[in-house]
């Protein structure tokens, strides 16, 4: 470390306008570097080029071509463009958060002998199978896929023990790890509103929630099944989904063709609402099966409600004593609902939010920058931090 501020450019691809946790992530970084006196750049796709100053940091739009059956997402496409705006930023730092269609980006920053990292924001055999390819096919591409990688940068970042694991599989030796985290200001269980919960739920119901991106990998199926199964059971239950993605129309058409208490929102871009929903549920679900770390997951937690979550993923790790772990089943997370709603709503709740206060978006920030080797030189830029 120099002590000096570094101007740490970040690259990322598939952020659309209703993404959820890796639009998060890159604020809150974004705004953790700056208050640590480094210059934070994005570089991120979109419908038409734009560059302005943000809370987080300088963000430079690039136009990127739509990837179709995605829902949104774009990509930066112009390796050219793109390589020519990198070497007219001269980074000190490079963090790109996608590791396939950006991984170009480690053969340049060694070329420009620019320290550069690799964020892990999922499994690649996790996603693989998500897509329908068989187990043993998937891990034999992730491997592959994740040595290259390993070889590219100068680190890969991983948020859990779960992420880390393929690439310890592969022996690679430059995989430090860094949580991320929640704003518990922001999400807190004071949001608990009982005029919008009496919207989606009578007194007697329980209110589901899932907040998530509406797409394969996500498995928002799970979540229709679940309350499927709670009803057949003789629960009272109903489920709202906050999000949007390729899938929506066919999770509404099954929702109505089988009569299932569920309301859809599309995406919710007025945070404090979606803060407001996830206190006011019951419980929160999280099916996906490939989440290295669950965002959504740890806002609901702290605000207060329990978390249902996949086994296959890191969400275990995650949400502790603060939820409950079920397979990818409808039956199993009706199952771990049951469980949850055993305990007082004043246990669970307050065991919730002391499980989100293990995660601070402080403790992440410094994380992060102790992984590009940078210093928090502001003097009480962040909780706890020593200049």
């Amino acid at each position: 470390m120099n002590g000096q501020s570094l101007r740490i450019v970040r690259l990322a691809n598939f952020v659309a306008p209703a993404s959820g946790g890796l639009r998060t992530a890159l604020r809150e970084l974004g705004k953790g570097y700056r208050a640590a006196g480094h210059e934070p750049v994005l570089i991120v796709p979109g419908d038409r080029a734009s560059d302005r100053r943000t809370e987080q940091g300088r963000i430079i739009t690039l136009p990127g071509p739509l990837l179709p059956g995605t829902g949104g997402y774009r990509v930066l496409a112009d390796k050219r463009r793109v390589a020519r705006l990198l070497e007219e930023l001269a980074p000190d730092r490079l963090e790109v958060s996608d590791r396939t269609t950006l991984r170009w980006t480690g053969k340049w920053a060694r070329r420009a002998r620019v320290s550069a990292v690799m964020v892990s924001h999922e499994t690649a055999d996790g996603v693989l199978r998500t897509w329908g390819l068989p187990e043993g096919a998937a891990r034999r591409t992730a491997d592959a896929l994740n040595v290259r990688t390993a070889h590219t940068y100068a680190r890969v970042v991983c948020t859990t023990e779960f992420a880390e694991r393929e690439f310890v599989r592969i022996g690679a030796r430059n995989v430090v790890r860094a949580p991320l985290g929640v704003d518990l200001v922001e999400r807190r269980p004071a949001l608990r509103d009982t005029g919008l919960r009496a919207r989606y739920a009578r007194e007697d119901e329980t209110l589901l929630v899932t907040c998530t991106r509406l797409s394969v990998e996500k498995r928002p199926s799970t979540a229709l099944d679940a309350v499927e199964s709670l009803v057949r059971r003789g629960r009272r239950a109903v489920l709202v989904v906050a999000g949007d993605g390729p899938l929506r129309s066919r999770l509404e058409q099954r929702a109505r063709e089988r009569r299932l208490p569920v309301t859809f929102l599309g995406h919710v871009s007025d945070r404090g609402l979606l803060g407001a929903l996830q206190a006011s549920a019951d419980v929160c679900l999280a099916p996906g099966p490939a989440e290295t770390f669950g965002l959504a997951a740890l806002e609901a937690m702290a605000c207060g409600t329990p978390v249902v979550v996949s086994a296959s993923s890191a969400l275990p790790e995650v949400v502790g004593p603060a939820g409950a772990v079920a397979a990818d089943r409808g039956d199993a997370f009706a199952d771990a609902v049951d469980l949850l709603l055993e305990r007082s709503e004043t246990e669970r709740r307050e065991v919730a939010r002391a499980r989100a206060e293990c995660f601070g978006w402080d403790a992440a920030v410094r994380a992060f920058l102790a992984a590009h080797d940078a210093e928090v030189f502001v003097p009480g830029s962040l909780p706890g931090a020593v200049a």
